[in-house]
């Protein structure tokens, strides 16, 4: 009698579970009546969008990590050496000069920018203006003059700098100046502001105005030996900063006697 009970006990459970299960069936088919195709396209679109979604997502995938090597092997020709007596038995590319290494490069960069979109496009355009100042002065200075308006920010940064050092170069100390001082208020990651400050500083010193490239210099070790990280502690010196110790220490040694302690020397 007992195993009896237990069993119906069972059977009724069952049952109960059944009906509630059945009944809830019942009443969502009640509500979908009439709307089943309905129903079926939505969840065939919402497969279909996902498909895409993922196809794309791989699609997109490839051709960025095709477009990174196509602009990997253009940097790679222009930072090929230049010898007159290439090694013998070496698989890496070299020129019998900077402007026929200018010129092959520039040729990789711009299959990369006609091949791909952004910013690999526009960092193939920074490319082949900065070889191309070695091919057509003039041109590259136009184009970089361009590109410095990019609305990549990275780019723009690099192309102003790289129009800055061409401008020094050929004696436009003014307009070189000029764009230092615009990539110091910028301050982008690509060019810091101590790296644009310590080239305007030079600039100032072929200009004559020691003062103002030693109050520039002053500034960038000052701030970089005060500078701490969230744990407090002072933060590496960075390279632009110890060049322009170094540059401080020849121009105004006076003025390099007022810094305060190199923190990572007393460290050391």
């Amino acid at each position: 009698m007992a195993k009896y009970k237990k069993k119906r006990a069972r059977e009724l459970q069952h049952d109960r579970f059944r009906d509630t299960t059945m009944g809830f069936f019942d009443r969502l088919g009640d509500v979908l009546e009439g709307r089943g195709r309905t129903i079926l396209y939505a969840i065939g679109g919402l497969i279909l969008a996902s498909i895409i979604v993922i196809a794309f997502v791989r699609w997109s995938n490839r051709k960025s990590d095709e477009a990174r090597q196509a602009l990997g092997r253009a940097i790679t020709i222009s930072n090929s050496p230049v010898l007159t007596n290439p090694v013998v038995g070496s698989n890496e590319p070299t020129f019998n000069s900077e402007k026929e290494r200018a010129q092959r490069a520039i040729d990789e960069f711009e299959k990369v920018a006609a091949k791909y979109g952004e910013p690999y496009k526009s960092e193939s355009r920074y490319f082949i203006a900065s070889n191309r100042l070695v091919v057509d002065r003039p041109k590259g200075m136009s184009e970089l003059a361009e590109i410095s308006n990019s609305r990549v920010a990275e780019v723009a940064a690099l192309s102003k700098f790289a129009l800055a050092q061409a401008n020094e170069s050929d004696g436009k100390f003014d307009d070189a100046a000029k764009l230092y001082s615009e990539l110091a208020r910028l301050n982008n990651p690509a060019v810091t502001a101590e790296t644009a400050n310590l080239r305007l500083a030079k600039v100032y010193e072929k200009q004559g105005k020691k003062k103002e490239a030693a109050d520039l210099l002053f500034n960038i070790v000052d701030a970089s030996r005060k500078a701490k990280g969230p744990d407090n502690l002072p933060l590496p010196t960075s390279a632009a900063a110890r060049e322009a110790a170094d540059e401080l220490k020849k121009l105004d040694p006076d003025r390099y006697a007022q810094l305060p302690a190199d923190a990572s020397t007393l460290a050391g």
